[in-house]
């Protein structure tokens, strides 16, 4: 049974990783409604191919080439391991961002990149000292951020809402299984996910 458990919460933490959330959420927005029924499909795919891109791919690969040096734990489990990693993926992001600005229709998926940027500051400057969940500051941020829009644009996505509530719950629960995190660090990712997508989204 422990194993069993073990083995759910890694595909949650893998499936419900940082660098998939910003792909996830933005798939997600784009079939929720909202003004995104208009886009036509073929500029959501550009949409989507910059944020994979800019959000998973290239700081993956960073990863991927950090882990080359000895003195750098793949796993990051030392909160500042997470410094480098965050830094990069801050400054991709920043390249999306720049990408799609260019893209003549209302920017509300650019306040979800944003958003996501000063995520990843609160993040870096937090791990300089203290263990903070990245993976419930993704979905607490994501959660967050469609409680905003569904009040700027006077929808109620009450079932996507509800899912991502319970998808935050499992994540949290996972991180706690796998003993990645204590539930203050937890608890205080999503709080600080959920925040700052929200207060960004909804006020700017």
């Amino acid at each position: 049974m422990k194993n069993l458990l073990h083995r759910s919460a890694r595909a949650t933490s893998i499936v419900f990783h940082p660098l998939l959330i910003p792909t996830l959420g933005f798939f997600l927005l784009f079939n929720s409604g909202f003004y995104f029924a208009l886009i036509p499909w073929s500029l959501k795919r550009f949409i989507l191919l910059v944020i994979f891109l800019s959000t998973c791919l290239l700081p993956a690969l960073t990863i991927g080439l950090l882990s080359l040096n000895q003195r750098f734990d793949i796993n990051m489990d030392k909160s500042t391991d997470r410094v480098l990693p965050l830094i990069f993926s801050s400054l991709f992001s920043y390249v999306g961002y720049m990408i799609l600005q260019r893209i003549p229709i209302y920017p509300i998926y650019n306040f979800f990149l944003v958003a996501s940027i000063l995520v990843q500051i609160a993040l870096l400057i937090i791990s300089l000292r203290w263990k903070i969940s990245a993976h419930a500051a993704a979905i607490g941020g994501l959660t967050g951020g469609f409680l905003a829009l569904s009040i700027r644009m006077n929808e109620n996505p009450l079932m996507i809402l509800a899912l991502l509530f319970l998808i935050a719950g499992f994540v949290g629960t996972a991180r706690l299984i796998l003993e990645k995190h204590t539930n203050i660090q937890v608890y205080a990712g999503f709080l600080l996910g959920f925040l700052i997508m929200n207060l960004t989204i909804l006020f700017a």
